[in-house]
């Protein structure tokens, strides 16, 4: 995997991870607080999720890596 690839497999692994975390420790706003929409959460947690992602698409690329470098799982002859 050249460092082109590895970057854009990050930043898909990123994309994906972050949607998969964005619901998480969600509570919906008061229904009569006004200026926000009723399926608001009070507290996003906005840059708790992000750095969760990044944690986690990290750990996600460097299982990809290993698993594209390792000689065990090649399509590769010898």
């Amino acid at each position: 995997m050249g460092w082109v690839t590895g970057i854009i497999v990050y930043v898909l692994v990123w994309w994906i991870t972050l949607f998969a975390v964005l619901p998480l420790w969600v509570t919906p706003s008061e229904p009569d607080d006004p200026g926000h929409a009723a399926g608001a959460p009070q507290r996003p947690r906005l840059l708790l999720k992000m750095a969760i992602t990044t944690a986690v698409a990290a750990l996600i690329w460097v299982a990809i890596y290993l698993v594209t470098k390792s000689p065990l799982l090649s399509f590769r002859e010898p």
